[in-house]
């Protein structure tokens, strides 16, 4: 028997289409709930700039939990940038998380030298989240820029 010839006596014990259509198979599909995951330590990035504040909460292994910006938070221009706009954002960040993955503790890491650096960590505070530390992770110049070439005179 050749490859073609079992192909079709395999094909003749499957059901037609008309069978098929008329049997009126029904998939039932179960959503299965996902678990609420539980982080009571995580860590609180906070970028501030001069134009604007971004601040994500993430767990130990750097997985964000929640995020939000003076810009989402709905300022605009030079407002952005002011320690006001910082606080609406932490808290918005810090609530969600809070909600959503149950924090308690918390490590702060702040980056950059805008006026939206102590904000949030006092949101912390406000939302009776421990703050266990503060690390101030802002990048420094080491070496400088290129001088500029020598003058020929």
């Amino acid at each position: 028997m050749t490859d073609n010839q079992q192909i079709i006596e395999d094909n003749k014990q499957l059901p037609s289409e008309d069978q098929t259509a008329n049997s009126e198979v029904k998939k039932v599909t179960a959503k299965v709930k996902k678990a609420k995951r539980n982080v009571p330590l995580a860590q609180v990035h906070v970028q501030a700039t001069f134009n604007n504040t971004i601040i994500s909460v993430t767990d130990t292994k750097g997985n964000v939990l929640s995020k939000s910006s003076a810009g989402t938070c709905g300022f605009r221009g030079s407002k952005k940038g002011t320690a006001y706009a910082a606080q609406v954002a932490g808290e918005q960040a810090i609530a969600l998380a809070k909600q959503q993955f149950g924090v308690a503790k918390a490590e702060v890491y702040i980056k950059g030298i805008g006026l939206g650096r102590d904000a949030p960590v006092r949101v912390l505070a406000s939302q009776n989240i421990a703050v266990t530390s503060i690390k101030d992770i802002t990048g420094v110049p080491h070496g400088g820029v290129r001088p500029k070439k020598a003058r020929r005179v």
